[in-house]
């Protein structure tokens, strides 16, 4: 045989065998698409939200066909190959109206009352079994309270709603709607529940008025999710809230203290002062200098080292500061009014913060929060708690029915790319091909 031919029947097995393994990898990748979206309904099940949601929505709308599909394709969106659900009324074939009428069948308070019973209720069925354990039992249940505001980019009509809010992300000034979110961490982020959710009105009613502060709705909605926590007859042990240097304020920190024995740890700013033990005037910028300190090391805090510092400020008092050095970050310091807590505890709770970007992060990028064109404000409010309730529902299926071997961006990368040939009737899934 000659080397052309040779060489031609080599490249011709080649590309035989190269599509027999495509066509296996497509086939594994649809099996697996097959069994997210059954896993996806089945939590969806173990949380109640089918048989709550679905029947209030369809006794405001008084509609005869199952809404459950509808629903998530609301929340869900990606999984449909569509990047918000006005696309998604083409793909299917729905009226062009249904994303309205689903996201404005029910008032404000009705949306924030599905989300706040929703936590509350997830978090009483963990809590009330470890609630009678031994202190060892129920440190391994700590909860982290985490709270953060991010602005959701909304560009067209500016109604009430969208102002002009600082962007982290963008570095700068944005148009958007700013949200404050408030979640409950359990463990090392084996399960995030959000309790909470709050949007600023930029301009409010009134002559003089200001927009609402951050500061004292997350007071008002930590008041308010303990206080329901108390209604029900569980007994919490002291939170401990954890947030950025926006959140940074001392009448905030002082009421978490005195009202519920709890701690606020905050990330500290370089333009602070503070007085050290030994006298030395110091500000923010001079705690985050490498060579000043001498280091410690724990094992209850791998891969980094620290300093604890008591300081006294005139803005917070008698403080804790702890100075942090991780690996491949910047040096930063916290600041706690708690003295005699452990400064590794400190750093573990620190370091749940994350997940809350992580839940904004899903929302934006795989939820397509900012997506929505909506032209009321309770259809809004609608809109983010579907999100936040599929943002949940993400979790839970990741990390509960698959024990964390398979992760969110998975399954949604399965779902998305797969969607056309997933069947599974309670969606309407079938119907999609």
């Amino acid at each position: 045989m000659s080397p052309m031919k040779r060489y031609a029947k080599r490249q011709a097995k080649a590309i035989k065998r190269r599509r027999l393994t495509a066509q296996e990898r497509l086939r594994q990748q649809r099996v697996e698409a097959q069994r997210y979206i059954e896993a996806i309904h089945q939590a969806l099940e173990d949380l109640g939200f089918p048989e709550t949601l679905v029947a209030e929505i369809e006794g405001r709308l008084r509609a005869q066909q199952k809404l459950l599909g509808k629903i998530v394709g609301m929340m869900f969106p990606t999984f449909f190959g569509c990047r918000h659900g006005h696309e998604l009324t083409r793909v299917r074939g729905w009226n062009k109206n249904i994303p309205t009428q689903l996201l404005g069948a029910l008032p404000k308070r009705s949306w924030l009352k599905r989300l706040r019973r929703l936590g509350l209720e997830m978090l009483i069925s963990l809590w009330r079994p470890t609630q009678d354990k031994s202190a060892s039992t129920q440190s391994r249940w700590q909860w982290r309270w985490i709270v953060d505001d991010s602005v959701f980019r909304k560009y067209g009509r500016h109604f009430r709603l969208v102002g002009r809010w600082w962007s982290g992300q963008c570095k700068r000034t944005v148009p958007g709607i700013d949200g404050v979110l408030l979640l409950v961490v359990i463990g090392d982020g084996k399960l995030i529940i959000p309790v909470d959710f709050a949007i600023r009105r930029p301009n409010p009613k009134g002559p003089g008025r200001r927009c609402q502060d951050k500061l004292k709705l997350t007071q008002s909605m930590l008041d308010e999710r303990l206080a329901a926590f108390a209604k029900r007859g569980v007994t919490l042990p002291p939170p401990m809230v954890v947030a950025d240097s926006w959140f940074s304020d001392s009448k905030l920190m002082r009421h978490v203290a005195n009202a519920h024995q709890g701690t606020f740890l905050v990330q500290g700013k370089r333009s602070y002062t503070f007085t050290l033990e030994d006298g030395r005037k110091v500000k923010g910028s001079d705690l985050v200098k490498p060579d000043t300190w001498a280091w410690q090391r724990s094992l209850h805090a791998p891969g980094c080292r620290y300093v604890r510092l008591r300081a006294r400020s005139r803005t917070y008092g008698e403080v804790m500061l702890v100075v942090v050095d991780k690996p491949g970050e910047k040096l930063f310091y916290l600041i706690s009014m708690a003295l005699t807590i452990q400064v590794t505890r400190l750093i573990q709770a620190w370091n749940q913060r994350h997940w809350i970007e992580q839940m904004f992060r899903i929302m934006k990028h795989l939820l397509a929060a900012d997506a929505c064109q909506a032209h009321r404000e309770d259809a809004y409010d609608g809109h983010f708690v579907l999100r936040l309730i599929a943002g949940f529902a993400l979790f839970y299926t990741s990390r509960f029915i698959f024990k964390g071997h398979v992760t969110m961006e998975e399954i949604v990368f399965a779902l998305k790319h797969h969607w056309m040939t997933v069947d599974y009737e309670p969606f309407e899934l079938y119907g999609i091909a």
